[in-house]
């Protein structure tokens, strides 16, 4: 192949940039959705527009826009998914007032923020819509509304009721907020979209500072935000233009859309980056097969371009590994290294013997069985489902009521020794970051009681640390009776409640709210202390072991998938369904007649975004309930060739 012929190829997508600049420079300004698939240089692509929309680079039009913003006072707006990625576009653009780079978090605070009476008007609002949905519902139901439905209606009502008590509301985009007034993320995002729909003043203000907004990952942004925004720019010459970039094919939250294509007006223009410069050939091919299948059960149009990869990436591996799903859980590991060694085999790398690979499973769940913190875990789901996990936006941080276990008790602990023993010096400079040594009597009597007491309980609880087989109750014991620490009510509350575990509810039956959290307290107390810290670990995203929603757009040489529908334990997502082993639902059945969304389409979107993620290798292991079911529609799709499937040969692996 010729120098210029390769030139070319790589280069497909060159024109983009200036495409997507005449839509922002014309009279009026287009809209547009870009579609950018993955590794396509979403990123770059987006920073070169604005270099030329601002008049860092030499751009006729774009240099007359700039002076316009820069007369008027304005900027262009970009929303990005996550402060890693508002970093790295501040990073690549430098330094450039006509830009403001934020989350979404961070850009709706930015407009509601101090509108008390407005944000209560919406929040109200917001919250009676769901009462009248949920009641509705409920009583539609064969069994009407349950008592522990009722339970969940009046916490409705509580909320609403204090919503409208509340004076001042309290918010920060960075992390989770305390005390009265105080808001949730999902709270700033419901009550701005709603004020954007029915407030013309917030309408006037938000075209008047930002005549256009960028957002990143729309197709996993919250439906009422987008859909509010995209309202805004409709008609044509509205006074705010949007430009959405993402692609439908890796959505993998239910907040954003599940077929944002096919809502984009039609006016918009719609801007394609047809190149995948992250992976190997082999790999852009078979993720190119995953989108284009035809499945049974499959909903979700296959629309979206076909990668192209780069001319020099002419290789790469892929394998399937199949086993049988009633294994072992020691028999699946042994079965997983197995896999790792055939790897080494075919690669020649030896980041597949050492380790040096990222492991991808299914579902946090399977996550924590891997990484032994199961019983924590289950705990936190419980006690919060939507922060019990990390996500790849990077905002959670785990259950509000438990941050003394996740932060202060972390930091105590790392001045434990392995004997038990307390480093006095460094457990002070901890107290002092958070504040503990402040309020200490004025007598000397009263002070040094205080301070032999709190002594007392550090020694008391760097000895239940390193005790085998502590639990969280005996390590906490100590810390909540000598007051170490500020603590949440909830978790005081829940300490001294003396009363017996309640039973989870049985198959079909309803769970208030109140009865959860307390199934998921009683589980965290009686939770080893060891697993709290590979929690934490996992939570702050430093595990070599996460999910696919924790990677999306992340990118690592060596991927190994994990697909354990079984161990899992979710009913969301399947992987056994999509290689044969398992058929569709009923459920699944009714939905495809439906036209709504199935586990098929679900489960194709996750395993799209998981191959996609690899750069020169990748290992796909299956633990199917049929494997000789899944072999043979394996054997009968075109997405692997002979050889590129293989079963698992336990006997062999049991003696690695």
């Amino acid at each position: 192949m010729s120098a210029a012929l390769i030139f070319e190829e790589n280069e497909r997508d060159a024109g983009v940039v200036e495409e997507i600049c005449g839509y922002l420079t014309d009279e009026p300004p287009r809209s547009y959705f870009l579609f950018a698939g993955a590794g396509s240089g979403k990123t770059r692509t987006l920073v070169e527009v604005l270099r030329r929309m601002t008049g860092i680079v030499d751009h006729e039009k774009g240099g007359q826009f700039a002076r316009r913003l820069r007369m008027y006072g304005r900027s262009v707006r970009v929303v990005t998914y996550t402060k890693n990625a508002v970093a790295v576009i501040n990073g690549r653009l430098g330094d450039n007032d006509l830009v403001g780079v934020s989350t979404i978090h961070a850009f709706c605070w930015e407009l509601i923020s101090g509108f008390n009476d407005d944000i209560r008007a919406a929040l109200v609002a917001v919250k009676e819509a769901q009462l009248e949905r949920e009641t509705a519902e409920a009583t539609a139901k064969p069994r009407g509304i349950t008592a522990a439905k009722q339970r969940d209606l009046d916490e409705i009502k509580a909320d609403i009721e204090a919503f409208k008590l509340t004076d001042v509301f309290i918010y920060h985009p960075d992390r989770d907020t305390y005390g009265a007034g105080a808001l949730a993320h999902k709270h700033v995002l419901d009550a701005t979209a709603w004020l954007l729909l029915n407030r013309p003043t917030l309408q006037t203000i938000l075209k008047d500072r930002n005549p256009i907004i960028l957002i990143d990952e729309s197709q996993d942004t919250m439906k009422g935000m987008l859909d509010a925004l995209m309202s805004l720019a409709e008609p044509r010459g509205s006074g705010l233009t949007l430009g959405l970039l993402g692609d439908h094919r890796q959505r993998i939250y239910t907040d954003g859309h599940s077929d944002l294509p096919s809502l984009i007006p039609a006016g918009w223009a719609m801007p394609e980056l047809q190149m995948n410069h992250r992976s190997q050939r082999r790999i852009v091919e078979l993720i190119n097969k995953i989108w284009e299948s035809k499945l049974d059960g499959r909903t979700q149009p296959a629309n979206g371009v076909a990668q192209h990869p780069r001319t020099e990436k002419a290789g790469g591996v892929v394998r399937l590994f199949v086993g049988d799903t009633f294994c072992s859980a020691d028999q699946k590991l042994a079965g997983e290294r197995w896999c790792a060694e055939k790897m080494l085999q075919v690669t020649g790398d030896a980041a597949w013997r050492q380790g040096r690979y990222q492991l991808l499973a299914l579902e946090h769940k399977l996550v924590a069985t891997r990484g032994s913190f199961l019983e924590v875990y289950g705990a936190m789901v419980l006690l919060d489902p939507n922060s019990a996990a990390p996500t790849g936006s990077g905002e959670n941080k785990g259950p509000t009521p438990v941050q003394l276990l996740l932060n202060e008790l972390a930091q105590l602990e790392a001045c434990i020794g392995a004997n038990g023993a307390v480093d006095e010096f460094k457990a002070t400079e901890v107290f002092l970051r958070f504040g503990r040594l402040e309020n200490l009597p004025e007598n000397e009597v009263e002070r040094a009681n205080r301070v032999a007491a709190m002594l007392q309980a550090i020694t008391a609880f760097g000895a239940a640390c390193t005790a085998p087989g502590a639990t969280v109750e005996q390590v906490l014991k100590p810390v909540l009776e000598a007051e170490l620490f500020e603590v949440d009510y909830r978790l005081s509350e829940a300490f001294a409640d003396k009363s017996p575990a309640l039973p989870a509810p049985g198959r079909g039956e309803e769970e208030s709210k109140k009865d959860r959290m307390r199934r998921g307290w009683c589980a965290l107390f009686a939770s080893p202390w060891g697993q709290l810290q590979k929690y934490r670990t996992y939570l702050a995203g430093n595990s070599v072991l996460a999910t696919h929603q924790v990677v999306k757009g992340s990118e690592f040489p060596h991927v190994m998938v994990v697909m354990d529908d079984k161990l899992a334990g979710g009913n969301q997502i399947s992987y056994d369904k999509i290689f044969g082993g398992v058929q569709p639902s009923k459920s699944d059945l009714e939905n495809l007649e439906k036209g709504k969304e199935t586990t098929i389409d679900r489960s194709l979107r996750l395993l799209y975004v998981t191959c996609s993620r690899a750069m020169e290798s990748l290992s796909l292991v299956l633990w199917s309930s049929d494997p000789a079911a899944a072999l043979r529609r394996i054997k009968d799709s075109d997405w692997f060739a002979d050889g590129e499937f293989i079963v698992i040969e336990l006997n062999d692996a049991d003696s690695l």
